[in-house]
């Protein structure tokens, strides 16, 4: 076993430590930070396959981004931890199963031919100006550029609903129309009233007044 094997199953090990406390621990800012420490183990085995464009792309996008974005959601919210664990055991078994499925499909495709044929020791050595994501790009917009245009039809979709939901009309919900706000004039908003002016006492009046 060489040292680049050796880091593989740490980082392994370390991704599957952080996955397992992440749907386990009972503080969802703890589970946040587990998500972190898996996306830099899983960082680190993109690297051992010589994919550092992705690597990179999951630190800064999902950890740089994303995660600080969930943690300040988190954070601001105020998060009842009793009611959001009680239907843990309720969904265990699907949960449970659905993962037993994963693992399934997982080692039917690492355990096919093809993969052993093609595995650590048949890699092909890249030359020393081999650029990865020059590859990557190569392959998106060539093999797979109908796969990855339905990915960005689909993001689209989703962009569209998010906003259609976010400004939808709610009455228990008070929202900002900026039309009304523009068209808004000074007579609708301020009323003028007149009023009397007040008559001044003399200050000898005044004093009696306080007396009585």
């Amino acid at each position: 076993m060489n040292l680049e094997t050796l880091v593989f199953y740490l980082f392994a090990a370390i991704t599957l430590f952080a996955a397992v406390r992440v749907i386990t621990v009972r503080n969802p800012v703890y589970a946040a930070l587990n998500l972190v420490l898996a996306f830099f183990s899983m960082a680190g085995i993109w690297l051992l396959l010589e994919a550092e464009f992705l690597a990179i792309t999951l630190v800064l996008v999902y950890v740089g981004a994303v995660m600080v974005l969930f943690l300040f959601v988190v954070m601001m919210l105020d998060v009842d931890l009793v009611q959001l664990r009680e239907g843990f055991w309720r969904w265990f078994p699907i949960g449970a199963l659905v993962a037993a499925i994963m693992v399934f499909e997982m080692v039917m495709v690492l355990g096919s031919r093809e993969i052993a044929e093609t595995g650590a020791a048949g890699l092909a050595k890249h030359a020393a100006d081999y650029s990865n994501t020059k590859e990557l790009g190569r392959l998106v917009y060539t093999d797979y550029v109908y796969p990855f245009e339905l990915a960005a039809v689909l993001l689209l979709v989703a962009i569209v609903a998010a906003i259609a939901l976010t400004l939808r009309r709610r009455k228990d919900v008070k929202s900002q129309d900026v039309a009304k706000q523009v068209a808004a004039r000074r007579e609708d908003n301020v009323r003028m009233v007149q009023m009397p002016a007040e008559s001044r006492k003399p200050a000898a009046a005044v004093q009696e007044s306080d007396k009585t």
